[in-house]
């Protein structure tokens, strides 16, 4: 993924107006990211854990999404799978909403997907995070079958917000 500016991703929000894509929170670290390792940039505000955004390249353009996660629930003790990355967590996904663009969204239609918490789903595809204990198993996909599968489940969540 390419470095992204705090003006592009502000900018690139499908699922917020202006003035919300401008008052919410961005890393300020993002020169310090690991931008070749990235298939998207995923984050959470610290001052509000029930929010968290992810940014990625669509179509050689930047599109960007604010989601919400609900309260810690009872299930998020077991193991659970990303549907972007399918890596396999012990208390580390969290279901993910995101209003839907447009006026759809306006009128309270949502999607939801079960995301790794953290949203570093890139990391684990490529083994540069750990998930824990009893996370691994085999997979006979390559590397960079693994990277496309999670940058399709991606577009596809992109796609069910932009709709």
């Amino acid at each position: 993924m390419k470095q992204l500016t705090e003006p592009e991703i502000r900018a690139a929000f499908l699922n917020c107006s202006k003035g919300e894509a401008k008052r919410l929170f961005v890393p300020r670290d993002l020169v310090e990211r690991p931008w070749g390792e990235l298939d998207f940039l995923g984050w959470r505000d610290p001052q509000a854990p029930d929010r968290a955004y992810l940014a990625a390249e669509s179509d050689g353009r930047v599109v960007a999404v604010a989601l919400r996660s609900p309260g810690v629930a009872a299930w998020q003790g077991r193991r659970s799978m990303c549907s972007i990355c399918v890596t396999v967590h012990t208390g580390g996904v969290s279901l993910m909403v995101a209003a839907r663009a447009g006026k759809a969204g306006k009128q309270g239609n949502s999607v939801g997907a079960y995301i790794c918490s953290d949203l570093a789903c890139s990391l684990y595809v490529r083994g540069r995070k750990d998930a824990g204990p009893g996370s691994g198993f085999h997979e006979s996909l390559t590397l960079e079958e693994r990277i496309q599968r999670s940058v399709v489940n991606l577009a596809a969540f992109v796609a069910k917000v932009a709709a």
